[in-house]
């Protein structure tokens, strides 16, 4: 059908909107309060702790989630990385606590939907040099939320 909208295009416009849109915060001073991407490394972490327990739960997921558990990973360590960049006197983080429960696929959609969610709108108000990583994070888990769709 011409002019639909397609999965892939709708994919492709997040994310390319959270880069372009982070320039217009390049004047911006620097935030008050604690650093934002803190938030989105616990966030990777749980997102991790959660879907490692739904294939815990059910092993048939393993296919399915075990790269989004790889993924989350790798996000917490390179988001903890850039945060240690700016304060290296910052305690490393603890372990996100395992999810109550018998989390399933749904859940764990929903979690990366709102983590991704999350990083689109934290890349936003981040100077240019922190812009990509988080927009790296918000790409991948809005990607993953729409596969787990």
């Amino acid at each position: 059908m011409p002019g639909a909208l397609s999965r892939r295009r709708v994919l492709a416009g997040l994310l390319l909107l959270p880069p372009a849109v982070a320039g217009c915060a390049l004047g911006s001073s620097a935030p008050d309060g604690p650093d934002p991407l803190i938030a989105l490394a616990d966030a990777a972490r749980a997102d991790a702790a959660l879907a490692a327990a739904a294939i815990a739960a059910d092993r048939d997921l393993a296919t399915a989630l075990q790269p989004l558990v790889d993924a989350r990973t790798q996000h917490a360590a390179a988001l903890d990385a850039e945060v240690a960049r700016l304060d290296p006197d910052r305690p490393t983080p603890s372990p996100a606590p395992p999810p109550a429960g018998r989390p399933g696929r749904t859940e764990v959609q929903r979690a990366v939907l709102a983590s991704g969610r999350a990083a689109g709108e934290v890349a936003l108000g981040l100077p240019a040099e922190r812009v990509g990583l988080v927009a790296a994070v918000a790409a991948c888990c809005n990607t993953y939320a729409e596969v787990l769709a």
